[in-house]
């Protein structure tokens, strides 16, 4: 891993949000919308977590493997790299990457036991197909950073460790978003701190002016944040089968 984030290849792969949200031409060509696009992802990384939770991982593999997931969606399609197969694939390579190797027939096993929907269930040949596929998405670049630690570092800095279970909850709520795909990793940390303060009711303006945090981006992470719990919607599991139809190849 490299020695700090500002000279890894995460730092050098940070994107705009314009090139984030791109529906690619095969996905576009089933009438994938941007907003469907987004609820794919989101409803895949809640695939992830629960997976996770069945087989056991550290929740820094489930942070890893939704950051795979979203890199991947930045270079190819739906349509060619079914959501169904990527999310179960993406958390096989990061329990490797992460040193926490989940092995991949304990995978399908609970792929099999959630999921009765034919549509879920892969063997073990598919998800080591799909780790390689995704690793050429990725460019065999593994290497991702956190706000976890930046986040427990900040509020221990500030002295508000009081605040670390609802900022956590915050960041693990951020991996519904592409936020990790956009921003350092400190600088979601300082958005969650941000919001927990003022749900809070603590004056944090001294601290933050001097850590000369740039006020505009940490705001902006926050609306970002704020925003996706106002209009976040779970969908009906008809309207999730149908966007997922869309993309599903005949």
């Amino acid at each position: 891993m490299a020695a700090n984030f500002w000279t890894s290849s995460h730092w050098k792969q940070l994107l705009e949000q314009e090139d984030v949200d791109v529906v690619h031409s095969p996905d576009k060509e089933r009438g994938l919308t941007v907003e469907e696009f987004k609820y794919i992802k989101m409803h895949m990384a809640n695939y992830i977590w629960k997976l996770a939770q069945l087989v056991k991982v550290r929740q820094r593999v489930v942070a890893t493997a939704v950051a795979y997931m979203r890199r991947v969606y930045t270079r190819r399609s739906m349509t060619e790299y079914d959501p169904r197969l990527v999310a179960p694939s993406c958390l096989y390579l990061a329990s490797k990457a992460e040193e926490s190797t989940v092995q991949a027939r304990l995978l399908v096993f609970y792929i099999k036991k959630q999921y009765s929907d034919e549509k879920y269930r892969f063997e073990i040949k598919d998800i080591l197909e799909m780790e390689m596929k995704i690793l050429e998405a990725l460019d065999y670049y593994l290497v991702v950073y956190h706000p976890y630690r930046p986040l427990s570092q900040l509020l221990q800095d500030a002295g508000m460790t009081d605040m670390t279970h609802l900022s956590w909850g915050l960041v693990n709520d951020t991996y519904k978003m592409d936020l990790v795909l956009i921003y350092p990793p400190y600088m979601i940390a300082l958005a969650c701190i941000y919001i927990a303060s003022v749900l809070k009711d603590k004056d944090t303006t001294a601290w933050f002016e001097e850590l000369r945090a740039d006020m505009n981006v940490v705001k902006n992470i926050s609306m970002e944040i704020l925003d996706f719990y106002d209009n976040h919607k779970i969908l009906p599991e008809d309207r999730t089968n149908a966007i997922f139809n869309k993309i599903s190849k005949s």
